[in-house]
Order: structure tokens, then C-alpha cells, then sequence
């Protein structure tokens, strides 16, 4: 694997070099066979003790780590290429999305080492990568995008335009477990105009620095943008710097939802536009009539990173009546879920990062009344058990009746770790009201990111899409999980996106509706006099 070191991109130059500070991307592989060797190697990376050559094809690359300057750069160039970047007409930037997506495809392959390299399962990079251009990226996003930008009508002798004018300066803060994805889908933001300054993670920042600079950033500088369109660094998180910058009007913000809602807050009263990805509990609802081999299907989506990431489905309500017979088969499909490294095939478990918060969520539901039903150990990378293995079993425990289903962790709160409730309600007195009971719990979640159902019946399905309300997107028949043309892939309500979350594109969530009525004065004929 190629060694790539990216200084940060500001101003459309590139900045930071030799005696600079530097973050090192030592390989997943050699961290998860030799932890504390390899973590000693990039610590002496990073302090500049050792040099690179040395450690061999356990070292990925490495990102400059701006400092104070850079990132006060960073947001001057922003807001001096906003005026010009917003003139350059709405055809011209659809065109540059449409190249973006384009070498997006070219770069696929060195995109998911990196992905892989930093601990992203090959599985899930490859999904993530090809999915990106399906979603924000893909033709019919921005076909549908572009006409929400501007929309004219005429009444005799007056034009009236309602269109969306961008923002400003967009300050993007990509999540830790899911950087670079999040990170181009928020940069569609440059697509309506705005500029934009984005802070890799300091954890993950290679895939994200390549994904700028390698593929966003020449495609910008061909077209002839403004230097300080897009700005992108490796750094400490900058929040509190772009609070309190004049330049800054919008930030995406990606985090746990008590933080979230209280950054919120904070940029409100600072005079910024917040724009939150925060947390999900998603669920998933199996009707008596589903076909239960494709439930399972998007059931097992849960554990993908051993279930550190948010659009997959935190909670399943089963029908009673196929409630056993679903368990059965997705304690025999979980089984086929194993550790390993995450450049081997098949492999989607990733070391749980939280390992205490899973044992006392486990703990807390099965002394509240919950079944153990599979799983509930650590595992080597082998998938052996061990009371030390950096993997956690993938876990299923069955939850009796809705009624105190909240009162526990696993289904109240997202969780960030394999750990999947089936909650089996009460069979009631008829399939009428037991319908009535699990809207009204699906609607009652606080989070809102997706749901989805599964059934064969036209009328339940119907009921059921006119009966949701919580959630950004809904699905029904269709994998949980998986990425689309058009729909929006993030956004929602609630815990999930504050007080104005909603399922939207970042290319429309970082404008402001603006309308125009003109009358174009007639022309004298004769000449002026």
C-alpha cells in the first residue's frame, strides 16, 4: 500500500511541512496483531523520534495537523471566495457535482485501503464508497436538487423566482466512526454555492484528506473556483473557533445527541445556522405476513461495525405470532458473523470501543426482565472467547410486551455496540389494536433518523405509511440500511436532527429561501430623448 502524506489544503495551497506536526495512520491489521508495539510506533511517528521509512507497510499515511493559523486561514479563504463561488452559475456547479461523482468512481479502489487500512471492514468501505455517488452525488439527486435551487414563473409582465441562496461558508465536523462518507456528503453544500472548511478527524483523517485533495479538490481548481472554495485539514475539534468566527454562517455538526442539542443552543445564540447528524435508534417492525428471510437480511445490517454506526436497526418489533420462528432464524444467520481482520473478506465486526457500556446495558436488560437469546462475549480476532478480546459476540436478547420496553437502555437510548432488542408484543385482543399500539410506539421514539416494515400486505403496508410520522426515511420492503438515488441519506427528527431536523439533502439544508418578483422595464422606442 502506497505511504500518502497530506499537508492541509487552504487557499487552494497546499500548507504545513517539514518541522510541522504531523498525525500518523498506523494499519488496523498491525495495531489488532500487535497492539501495543504498533501503538508505540505511532506515538513515536507522531513525536517525530522515528522516521517513516521505517515502519514499513504498517504505516498508511500521514496528515499535517494544523495549528491555530491554519485553521483561522482556513476560514478567511472560505469567506473570501464566497462571493464570487456563489455567482458561478447554478449549471456550471451541477456539472462540477457531476465530475466530483465521476472520479469518485475512478478513485474507489485507493479509497477503500485507506478505509480499510484505518479499520473500516472491506465490506463496509466498499459499500460506503460506492454507495456515496448513489446518494448525494448521483443524477438524480441533483437533477432534483437543482430545480428546488430555482424555480420561475411569470404573471404578464412580472417574473417571480423562488430560489435558494447559499448560505455563506459551511464548517463541516465529520463523526470519528464514519468521516470521510459523512464528510462527502455534507461538502455537496459547494454544489448551492456555499464555501466550505472541513476538519478531518484526527483519528481517521487519511481517508478524508485524500478523498479533498485527491479527488474533490482538482476537479474545483479544473473549473476554475476560487481559491478558498473548499478547504479541508486534519486538526482538534475547531467548534468553539468557528462559534465565534465572523466568517462562519453554517455548521454541520456530527455527535452524541446530549452534546448535539447543547451545541445547538450554543450556535443559535451565536448567530449560526446548526445542521445536525446527532444519533439514531432505529426500528425495525416484522409483521405477521413478512417474509422473515429478508427481515433477517436487514436485521443482521445491525451488527455491521459491530452496530458503531447509525442507519441500521437498533430495535426489531416482532409480531407474536412469528416472533419464534424469527429469532430462530436470525440466531442461525447472526452465528455466520465472525471477528477478523478488516481487510479480509466477509468480515463486518470491528472492536467495540465501548466494551463497559455494552456489559452494563446487557446487565441492566436482562435484570429487567429480558431473554438472553445469543451472544454476550468478548472475542479474539480469531473468534475465540476471551476476557480481554477487543471483539464483542454479536447479541440478541428478546424483550416481553411494549408497554415497559423504554424502560430500558437498549431500547431507549442508541446504543453504540452489538447488542439488538426483539421486543414481542402482548398478542391483545385483536390485530387491529395490537397495529394501533405499535404505531404509537414507533411514533413515540425520540430519535428519528429511519424506520422500516415488513409485510406482504397492502393494507398493512398502507396503514403503516400513513400511520408513521417519526423519522427521516421510511422503509418498506427495502433493506434498512442501504443507500439511494434521490432519497435523502441522513437527517431527521427529534434526538437525531434538534428542533429543525429533517430528512434533507446538505446542498438544500445550507440555503435560505429567498423569492424575486421582477418587471423588466420596456424598452423606449425611438431611442432615449
Amino acid at each position: 500500500m502506497t505511504t500518502r502524506v497530506y499537508p492541509a489544503y487552504i487557499g487552494g495551497r497546499d500548507i504545513g511541512g517539514e518541522g510541522g506536526e504531523y498525525v500518523h495512520t498506523v494499519t488496523a491489521r498491525a495495531i489488532i496483531e500487535d497492539t501495543f508495539p504498533s501503538l508505540r510506533l505511532k506515538r513515536d511517528l507522531d513525536l517525530g523520534v522515528v522516521d517513516r521509512e521505517s515502519a514499513g507497510d504498517r504505516l498508511a499515511g500521514a496528515c499535517a495537523v494544523a495549528d491555530e493559523g491554519m485553521i483561522a486561514a482556513a476560514l478567511e479563504a472560505a469567506a473570501g471566495a464566497a462571493p464570487e463561488w456563489a455567482r458561478t452559475p447554478l449549471a456550471t456547479r451541477m456539472e462540477i457535482g457531476r465530475a466530483i461523482a465521476r472520479r469518485l468512481g475512478e478513485h474507489r479502489d485507493p479509497l477503500v485501503e485507506i478505509l480499510v487500512a484505518e479499520g473500516q471492514p472491506r465490506s463496509g468501505a466498499e459499500a460506503m464508497i460506492d454507495g456515496i455517488p448513489l446518494t448525494g452525488w448521483s443524477p438524480e439527486t441533483l437533477e432534483w436538487c437543482a430545480e428546488q435551487l430555482e424555480f420561475r414563473r411569470h404573471d404578464g409582465e412580472r417574473e417571480m423566482i423562488l430560489r435558494r441562496v447559499a448560505d455563506g461558508v459551511v464548517c463541516v465536523n465529520p463523526p470519528q466512526n464514519a468521516a470521510t462518507v459523512n464528510a462527502l456528503s455534507a461538502i455537496t453544500a459547494l454544489l448551492a454555492g456555499n464555501t466550505v472548511v472541513v476538519r478531518a478527524p484526527r483519528g481517521v483523517a487519511l481517508s478524508c484528506m485524500y478523498a479533498m485533495r485527491e479527488v474533490v479538490a482538482p476537479v474545483l481548481e479544473a473549473a476554475g473556483a476560487p481559491a478558498g472554495t473548499l478547504n479541508a485539514y486534519c486538526g482538534p475539534p475547531a467548534v468553539d473557533t468557528w462559534l465565534a468566527s465572523e466568517h462562519v454562517n453554517d455548521i454541520v455538526y456530527y455527535g452524541g445527541s446530549k452534546q448535539g442539542l447543547a451545541f445547538e443552543r450554543d450556535c443559535i445564540a451565536a448567530g449560526k445556522k446548526p445542521i445536525l447528524e446527532l444519533a439514531g435508534n432505529d426500528c425495525c417492525v416484522v409483521w405477521s405476513d413478512a417474509d422473515l428471510d429478508a427481515a433477517v437480511e436487514t436485521m443482521t445490517q445491525f451488527f455491521l461495525n459491530s452496530g458503531q454506526i447509525c442507519n441500521v436497526p437498533n430495535q426489531v418489533i416482532a409480531h407474536p405470532a412469528i416472533a419464534d420462528e424469527l429469532i430462530e432464524r436470525l440466531i442461525v444467520a447472526t452465528g455466520k458473523i465472525h471477528p477478523g481482520y478488516p481487510d479480509e473478506p466477509g468480515v463486518v465486526l470491528t472492536p467495540v470501543l465501548g466494551a463497559d457500556w455494552f456489559f452494563g446495558c446487557l446487565t441492566e436488560a436482562l435484570m429487567g426482565g429480558a431473554t438472553m437469546v445469543h451472544g454476550g462475549r468478548r472475542l479474539e480476532v480469531d473468534g475465540t472467547p476471551s476476557d480481554t478480546g477487543f471483539f464483542i459476540e454479536p447479541t440478541i436478547v428478546r424483550v416481553a410486551g411494549l408497554g415497559d420496553a423504554r424502560s430500558l437502555s437498549v431500547v431507549r437510548d442508541e446504543t453504540f455496540f452489538p447488542l439488538l432488542p426483539i421486543i414481542v408484543p402482548e398478542p391483545g385482543d385483536s390485530d387491529e389494536r395490537l397495529f394501533e399500539e405499535i404505531l404509537t410506539f414507533v411514533n413515540s421514539n425520540a430519535y428519528g433518523l429511519r424506520n422500516s416494515f415488513w409485510s406482504t400486505g397492502p393494507e398493512h403496508i398502507e396503514r403503516f405509511l400513513s400511520g408513521v410520522t417519526n423519522g427521516g426515511n421510511l422503509k418498506i420492503n427495502d433493506s434498512h440500511g442501504n443507500f439511494l438515488p434521490f432519497l435523502p441519506n441522513s437527517g431527521g427528527t427529534g434526538l437525531t436532527g434538534g428542533a429543525f431536523g429533517e430528512a434533507s439533502h446538505p446542498m438544500l439544508r445550507t440555503t435560505h429561501l429567498q423569492g424575486v418578483s421582477i418587471v423588466r422595464p420596456t424598452p423606449r422606442l425611438g431611442g432615449a430623448r
